[in-house]
């Protein structure tokens, strides 16, 4: 047997399992297991500004590439806390990010010692398990375990907390004959999956619903396939935006109050019957319980039993990881199609198809102060199939959702339950490091983008580049929006006169100083026509100097967004396209 420290031993199991890559900021009470990285080798280290960045880059990097599972480490105390809302946001999307703290040594944990603080309590509830582990021998057996946790069913963060003495406590460990568990993924039987299919077939108008679970399992070409075989229409979440490209004939769009279709959600009030995949009926998806259920039945398949009748309870319910169930779907819709068994979807696919054609919203303006919607068309037209989005929360992300085309699962990065501000740009890093060769662009409005701005520092040292669109109103949007409601416009206004930077006529910080300060390139537009133009020359900046680029569109200061509180009853505050000129880069025209 080999003797080694704790912290190496983790090291060891690190590498075993399969990483080779990780974020953090280092500090007293972890610099034990730095020690063990250095020591050891084999795993890179992205530093980032702030311990929370470091959270939101792992996310990132887990997100991108299926069997991914991003790292963070932090120090004792405000380390760890600070992290708790990526693992907030990595289990509320069911994204697996290992997080390593320091700890105080065990002697002072009951002491109120300098930093030392119950981490394990605090990240509990957001966590699939959080320990502060006790005796050195136990390390290397609480990281094996971690991993087999993050896989195993639905998919979710650890915590795993190392009190400094037990890091540097040598144990015996042989790394060359460990071995990963195995992980635990429950799946349909073939009855289960029968019944489903029956249920499925007897409808006249049903529709798949794709969720982020068909994504985690790698399953989006498998939903594809099983689509065509029935030929039943794809409505993806947001979350499984992508396991169905935009451009495909049973992309029937998506669905919900913000982050959705006009076609999507007509479609959905149309139709008779929903199976749901591996998606959690999220309440911005579904909005009234009342109005998305009434007279359609439902069949759920997640793999999360607990997700099983949580929201409403569905006709039918299956526990299963959605590639087994998926599998097993395929299979039997193959023996029914080779039977004559399974209905013509021919003209009820036709109908959903027209509702796309026709239900579209404007997005030519040629407005100055520049409307938002003619952001997204340039976006379309400057970036391709293979560029990866990635972006957070705010009327931006919800704009977005509502007008850009996305063609493949994992190029929609979004945090979608929790949805932390400042999330995007750490996350658009995690995701550069994670696929180095892949055009990724981010989106942020101003203050998502203003609050973890520091960590373009980061992309700027270890060379991440990546194109940042930044649309600026100067206004908490959505919030402003939601005001409306109260016939109130408080306190969310981020416009003031800054005198260093009169040119930018009161909308506040000048971006394009603060970037540039942070080692990176910045552009800014205010006219509709210079937009394609700006993102072609940050495209040129982002290779040739290998750091983010930051493109500042000047919008005008008040935009509401179409959104609504059910299915029903969405508002459409701006004009609707008419015809192609209106929409130029309108997914029907793609289909």
């Amino acid at each position: 047997m080999t003797r080694m420290t704790a912290a190496e031993a983790a090291v060891h199991v690190l590498k075993k399992e399969g990483i080779d890559m990780t974020f953090g900021v280092p500090g007293a009470a972890i610099n034990p297991f730095y020690a063990a990285m250095r020591k050891v080798g084999g795993v890179d280290h992205v530093l980032a500004r702030h311990v929370e960045g470091a959270s939101h880059m792992a996310e990132g990097y887990t997100r991108t590439k299926a069997g991914n599972i991003g790292v963070c480490i932090g120090t004792s105390g405000p380390a760890g806390t600070d992290m708790i809302t990526g693992l907030y946001s990595a289990t509320g999307d069911s994204i697996p990010i290992l997080c390593i703290t320091g700890q105080a040594p065990r002697s002072k944990l009951h002491k109120e010692d300098f930093q030392a603080v119950n981490i394990q309590a605090i990240a509990g509830p957001v966590t699939k398990w959080a320990v502060t582990v006790l005796e050195p021998a136990q390390v290397p057996r609480a990281f094996q375990q971690a991993f087999q946790l993050m896989r195993s069913s639905r998919p979710g963060p650890v915590l795993i907390d190392l009190p400094i003495d037990v890091q540097m406590s040598e144990i015996e460990f042989d790394p060359d004959t460990y071995e990963p568990l195995p992980a635990y993924k429950p799946a349909a039987s073939r009855a289960q999956i029968e019944k489903g299919l029956a249920m499925l077939n007897d409808a006249d108008k049903p529709l798949l619903v794709a969720g982020g679970g068909v994504i985690n399992a790698d399953a989006s070409d498998l939903l594809v396939e099983f689509a065509e075989l029935t030929g039943v229409p794809v409505i993806p979440t947001l979350m499984g935006w992508g396991t169905i490209p935009d451009d495909h004939h049973l992309m029937a769009g998506m669905v919900g109050l913000q982050t959705s279709h006009r076609y999507g959600n007509a479609t959905m009030l149309a139709s008779d019957f929903v199976m749901g995949i591996g998606n959690r009926w999220a309440n911005r998806h579904t909005g009234s319980i009342e109005a998305y259920t009434k007279d359609r039945k439902f069949v759920h398949v997640d793999i999360e039993p607990t997700q099983i009748g949580r929201i409403f309870g569905p006709d039918y319910g299956i526990v299963s990881d959605a590639k087994a169930a998926l599998e097993l779907f395929i299979t039997v819709a193959k023996e029914w199609k080779a039977e004559g068994k399974l209905k013509d979807r021919t003209a009820w696919a036709a109908e959903c198809h027209e509702r796309k054609r026709t239900l579209l919203r404007k997005t030519h303006f040629d407005n100055v102060p520049v409307k938002p919607q003619r952001v997204y068309e340039e976006m379309n037209k400057v970036f391709g199939k293979n560029t990866r989005y990635v972006t957070a929360i705010g009327l931006s992300q919800i704009a977005g959702a509502q007008f850009l085309h996305v063609y493949k699962p994992r190029h929609w990065i979004n945090c979608g339950q929790a949805g932390p501000l400042g999330w995007t740009i750490p996350a658009a890093l995690g995701v550069c490091r994670a696929d180095p060769d892949a055009e990724v662009v981010a989106l942020s409005g101003d203050y998502d983008f203003q609050f973890m701005i520091e960590e373009l520092a980061a992309g700027a040292q270890f060379n991440l580049p990546y194109i940042h669109v930044l649309v600026n109103n100067s206004y908490l949007g959505l919030i402003r929006q939601a005001q409306r409601g109260f016939e109130m416009d408080y306190c969310v206004q981020l416009a003031f006169e800054n005198i260093n930077c009169p040119e930018i006529n009161e909308y506040g910080v000048d971006h394009v100083s603060v970037v540039e300060g942070l080692g990176c390139k910045a552009l800014r537009v205010t006219k509709p026509d210079d937009i394609g133009p700006a993102f072609e020359q940050a495209r040129e900046l982002m290779h040739k100097h290998r750091v983010p680029v930051v493109v500042e569109v000047i919008l005008e200061r008040v935009t509401n967004i179409a959104m609504g509180t059910d299915l029903e009853g969405v508002n459409e505050f701006e004009d609707l396209a008419e015809n192609a000129t209106d929409a130029p880069t309108s997914i029907a025209s793609l289909t």
